[in-house]
């Protein structure tokens, strides 16, 4: 049998417990070409909140009684395509279950002798390559430039910010613990880190940045936002990945119109998905591996057990509860 969670119903504001349902089900059946996989992690993110609105989007919205979607890592149990073969480990996006079925055209497979295999859903996985292509291809960052990163802690924004170390970049984080604070310092070596909870950002990056930000990237929208483009340098560059401080809001929040800081800087704002670079994965996949490999560039992982524990975790995540890569270990 298989255990899935369906969205049940669509949240407002942040999503709570009964907005999803764990049901229980046969194992599907296989067709030409399929394979049935045996998730062994899978992985929560802040795109999900979106994708359980009934709205627009540059991707479908989960239909009510249907699996929440995701991505997931594990074990080919049962093949009928020819390339994949039964025992293979792979990376595919299908959804919060402990078993799924899915065609060999969408399925990355995984080399589990060169590392974890849970990095296919973080450093070496999607959230590693949109830090790379949002910083190195939308914000091209040079040395010397100060680069600030939002939830720099995260999946993603630890990621931005060593890469951004690397490309001898100086680097501010902003996190909002003691705990995520000290980690970006001790841990990634950024130069200044703020604490978005108690300290004043505006202040602070006035403070760090006497000159402007060369580079923002900008993970989570909102206050935070507007403190740190009010003080954006002269052809700077801002790369929209994530707004996860408006993904749970009932009613439109009220702020600066930035446009004018933009236009006398001289500055651009761009929006961005990993999945426009899908051409060139294998080639940030590779550097990423190199990094990782020669410990220039670090990943923290937040694993938690079991699929009955999934809704959870992802309102923690939505609450910032989270501290690294959110994933859920499955003991199937």
């Amino acid at each position: 049998m298989n255990k899935s969670w369906i969205l049940h119903k669509r949240p407002s504001g942040y999503p709570k417990s009964e907005d999803f349902r764990l049901v229980e089900s046969e194992l599907p059946e296989l067709l030409e070409g399929e394979i049935l996989i045996e998730s062994k992690f899978l992985s929560l993110d802040p795109y999900m909140r979106g994708r359980m609105n009934d709205t627009k989007s540059y991707a479908p919205s989960v239909k009510l009684g249907d699996v929440m979607t995701g991505e997931a890592v594990g074990k080919v149990i049962k093949s009928r395509n020819r390339k994949i073969k039964e025992g293979y480990f792979v990376n595919a996006h299908i959804g919060w279950q402990e078993y799924g079925k899915t065609d060999g055209n969408s399925v990355r497979i995984i080399d589990p002798n060169l590392a974890p295999i849970s990095t296919a859903l973080g450093v070496l996985g999607m959230p590693g390559l949109t830090a790379y292509f949002g910083l190195l291809n939308i914000c091209k960052p040079l040395p010397g430039d100060t680069v600030v990163v939002s939830a720099a802690s995260g999946a993603v924004g630890a990621i931005v910010g060593q890469i951004a170390k690397i490309m001898g970049c100086r680097v501010i984080g902003i996190a909002g613990s003691e705990e995520k604070t000290d980690y970006c310092s001790s841990e990634l070596n950024f130069d200044f880190v703020i604490n978005y909870k108690k300290e004043n950002v505006i202040n602070k990056i006035l403070e760090y940045a006497p000159e402007g930000v060369d580079v923002y990237f900008d993970n989570v929208g909102g206050e935070i936002s507007d403190a740190v483009i009010s003080n954006i340098a002269i052809g700077g560059r801002i790369a929209i990945c994530g707004q996860i401080s408006l993904y749970n809001l009932e009613e439109p929040s009220m702020g600066p119109r930035m446009g004018g800081t933009l236009l006398i800087n001289q500055a651009s704002m761009q929006g961005f998905l990993v999945f426009q670079f899908k051409s060139q994965y294998q080639d940030g996949l590779i550097r990423l591996s190199d990094w990782v490999r020669k410990g220039s560039l670090k990943y923290k992982e937040d694993i938690i057990d079991g699929i009955e524990n999934v809704p959870k975790a992802f309102i923690g995540m939505m609450n910032g509860n989270n501290f690294g890569k959110l994933l859920i270990r499955l003991n199937n």
